[in-house]
């Protein structure tokens, strides 16, 4: 039966034990329902009575199962348990995703005076987030803040990463997490016997467990030191870096460039750095610095040096754009397989078959070609048009086969020719008329100029997803004739900028360049 005592007045069981009331939150895969068994076995465990129901959401990333216990000391007489979760009747709320956390506190299921919300930090994207043409992501900053005001005790951190590093599931960082808070009155022994009862993925689950446990008491190492400290060693010319002695010292030399850019450019900087060495060579990487000089150079401190940061991240962006060359030779690498093996399971021994889809047009097989046999290509439409014929149609390969994992690696070894190529010549290009002009802005208006890089973000994809892209980026950029001069020209492009990326058939920003050609002159900076 449901019980209606009104949540101001707690719920005793029988001879009057307080019931503790426990929500779980997490969507398939996470081990919602195998965290909740465990949190019931060691209440039992202890002498109380326990009972765990669950209402399951919709589907993956549009509602969430909640699991929900309830449990008192034993003493003899069966107490009366709830169904469900009440509003502002939770003690302890336990979310496997950071939203799901929001989510919670938005139905009313933590209150400031009485509830311990624990939560993992990572996100997994909602489909709304996920649809959105641009950055659809909600503010992971806005829930932390949220959180803090709307719990008694809040506790977050990468709970997910805990477990991927000791090959379990969330559900037993989560466990870890309970109880290292203390918010049920159980010994950490208890935990482990629950854990170990189960039988499966033991060592595993217990390793995930103390790691978290040992997090939330304070006795394991913050992650965040020790990215610090491997930021800090690739900024060192003495930091270790694998590879042969001619590649290290390129990467030293790059790595001490970096380390003398002013101190607010260089995280991004640095980031940018090693994307872009990745995706080509260390002689690309020294040209990516040599073009975020240019904006050091025009910017200063009193500014932020904002110019100077959006340059290091869509100037990495825009260097390392995608071919043909970069999905082979991302399908190809080590890594992906040993990530594609673990999301998907596989176990030791066991063959793992892979079926990669590429549908090619003519314009991808041209920029995969010397700059002037590709040129001559798109130059004859009648060519253009038979080859086309023959490559436009969807293929499937098998890259766990020789033949298929051979003919994607082969295109992926191309990338050491890729400056000669139609592609690279067309994007180097492209590139340079852009930053040249926001460039160009720095001395007549400078959040303009900085506005300008941005809409680089505009710019993604491959195939025909980088052609509309493109298109949007060059439309927003089509109305600077029309905003440049005024007082509010920086805040247009934004106003655009954010509007093409909302839309994706691109209604809003016409609508909006319609406006934008309508205003009339106002007074300038």
């Amino acid at each position: 039966m449901l019980d209606t005592v009104p949540s101001s007045h707690p719920r005793t069981g029988a001879a009057d034990e307080p019931v503790i009331k426990l929500a779980v939150l997490a969507v398939g895969g996470q081990g919602g329902g195998v965290l909740a068994d465990w949190i019931t076995d060691v209440a039992e465990r202890n002498g109380y009575v326990a009972q765990s129901t669950s209402v399951a959401g919709v589907a993956q990333r549009t509602g969430a199962t909640i699991y929900y216990i309830e449990m008192a000391r034993d003493t003899g007489r069966m107490p009366i348990f709830a169904l469900s979760p009440s509003q502002g009747d939770v003690d302890i709320l336990i979310a496997a995703e950071l939203m799901e956390a929001g989510r919670a506190i938005i139905r009313g299921f933590v209150t400031p005076n009485r509830t311990t919300l624990i939560t993992s930090s990572h996100r997994i994207a909602a489909v709304s987030e996920k649809i959105e043409p641009g950055d659809g992501r909600a503010s992971s900053s806005k829930v932390h803040a949220t959180a803090e005001a709307a719990a008694r005790r809040f506790i977050a951190f990468d709970m997910e990463k805990i477990a991927a590093d000791n090959g379990s599931m969330i559900s037993a960082s989560l466990l870890g997490a309970l109880a290292g808070s203390d918010a049920l009155p159980f010994t950490r022994e208890s935990y482990e016997q629950a854990i170990g009862a189960g039988g499966r993925g033991v060592k595993a689950s217990l390793a995930a467990f103390g790691a978290s446990h040992d997090r939330v008491r304070g006795t394991a190492a913050a992650p965040q030191a020790t990215e610090r400290k491997a930021v800090e060693a690739s900024l060192d010319p003495a930091g270790k870096i694998s590879g042969p002695q001619s590649l290290l010292q390129g990467w030293q030399a790059l790595a001490a460039r970096v380390g003398a850019l002013p101190e607010p450019v260089r995280d991004m900087a640095l980031r940018g750095l090693r994307k872009v060495v990745d995706y080509q060579d260390v002689a690309y990487g020294g040209e990516y610095l040599d073009r975020l000089d240019k904006a050091v150079a025009l910017d200063s401190a009193e500014l932020a040096f904002a110019l100077s940061i959006a340059a290091a991240k869509h100037l990495a962006n825009a260097t390392c754009y995608d071919d043909m060359i970069r999905v082979a030779d991302l399908k190809t690498r080590s890594t992906r397989d040993i990530r594609v093996r673990k999301e998907v399971g596989v176990k030791d021994g066991s063959i793992l078959q892979v079926t990669e889809y590429f549908h090619p047009r003519i314009e991808e097989f041209c920029g995969t070609l010397p700059a002037k046999l590709g040129l001559y290509i798109e130059n004859r439409p009648k060519l253009a048009a038979f080859l086309d014929r023959r490559i436009n149609h969807g293929r499937r390969i098998r890259t766990d086969s020789f033949a298929g994992f051979a003919a994607l690696w082969f295109i992926g070894g191309l990338r050491r020719w890729r400056r000669g190529l139609l592609r690279h010549k067309v994007e180097a290009a492209h590139m340079e008329r852009w930053y040249a002009l926001a460039l160009g802005y720095v001395p007549s208006d400078y959040a303009l100029a900085v506005e300008i890089l941005n809409c680089r973000r505009l710019i993604k994809g491959y195939s025909d997803t980088h052609v509309r892209s493109q298109s949007k980026f060059d439309r927003v950029l089509s109305a600077l004739d029309l905003v440049k001069g005024r007082a509010d020209a920086a805040d247009w492009i934004r106003r655009l900028r954010e509007m093409a990326l909302k839309d994706e058939k691109g209604d809003m920003l016409d609508g909006a360049l319609k406006t934008v050609a309508s205003l009339g002159p106002t007074p300038t900076n």
